[in-house]
């Protein structure tokens, strides 16, 4: 038999005005830590006949950054797990990272890099340069996050006409889909095959990035940015190097012995 208590009511007290402004001060903060730290979209998808892993950003909740070099020594991180590394020293965690687009001989981004609003390398408009590799395949890209938080996939000749300042940004090439069409250059049976990466913006705030986990031409990846992730303008980002790491999978893509340092690096840190 469930015994039965008699519940008093507690007398209210009053509690000073600056009181209750501390607690919402504090409930807003963790809400605002809670968001931060949300478990990323990810996962990995069929798609003519290949698995890709993806990762669905949402810049609303989680916050996209750039990587090249450490601040304090200068030297360029040049891989995802000294990234890693350099984020839980400063106790944060790495939950999402991938290589942000191609390089030159240096191990400098090859076009456009913006970090936190500062141009480390300039818009790179040159033709068809064949040292370029396939940043030199037209139309090539920016993908950028503006100050106001919104990211977008544009050609280079199409961000330079906005003229619009940008918190973070990469160039690469070429343009996988300009306004929900494939790049014209592509072929569908092309036997170029490689492990690609890519990245589109298919709402200002919904970032996709994916990666193939086995070789796949240009043709069928650029698809499935359009058909699969619905995307309108999609860019890739480097092909045989690359790799996607995400928190608790691990990494998917180019099998380790082919992976070179980075220069850029995208990722999505939170607090332990």
């Amino acid at each position: 038999m469930r015994s039965t208590v008699t519940r008093r009511p507690c007398p209210r007290r009053h509690r000073p005005l600056w009181r209750w402004l501390l607690a919402l001060s504090v409930l807003g903060g963790a809400s605002a830590c809670a968001s931060s730290n949300q478990p990323l979209d990810q996962g990995v998808v069929a798609f003519a006949g290949q698995n890709y892993r993806y990762v669905h950003v949402d810049l609303k909740h989680q916050q996209l950054n750039l990587f090249w070099r450490d601040p304090q020594s200068g030297r360029p991180f040049g891989s995802i797990e000294a990234l890693r590394q350099w984020g839980e020293a400063r106790h944060e965690k790495l939950l999402f990272a991938a290589n942000a687009g191609i390089y030159d001989q240096h191990f400098a981004p090859l076009g456009l890099y913006v970090e936190n609003g500062k141009t480390l390398v300039p818009l790179n408009l040159a033709h068809g340069n064949p040292a370029s590799g396939n940043f030199s395949l037209l139309p090539n890209g920016v993908f950028a996050i503006y100050p106001d938080g919104h990211a977008a996939v544009r050609t280079s000749r199409a961000f330079k006409a906005d003229g619009k300042s940008v918190r973070w940004a990469t160039q690469s090439g070429p343009m996988l889909l300009v306004e929900g069409r494939l790049n014209g250059q592509f072929v569908a049976d092309s036997a170029s095959l490689k492990w690609r990466s890519g990245v589109c913006a298919r709402t200002p705030t919904d970032v996709y990035f994916a990666v193939s986990e086995a070789p796949v031409n240009f043709h069928t990846f650029a698809q499935l940015f359009r058909d699969r992730f619905g995307c309108r303008d999609a860019l890739y980002l480097d092909g045989s190097i690359s790799q996607l790491y995400v928190d608790g999978a691990g990494y998917a893509g180019a099998p380790a012995f082919l992976v070179k340092p980075y220069a850029g690096i995208f990722a999505v840190f939170g607090k332990p």
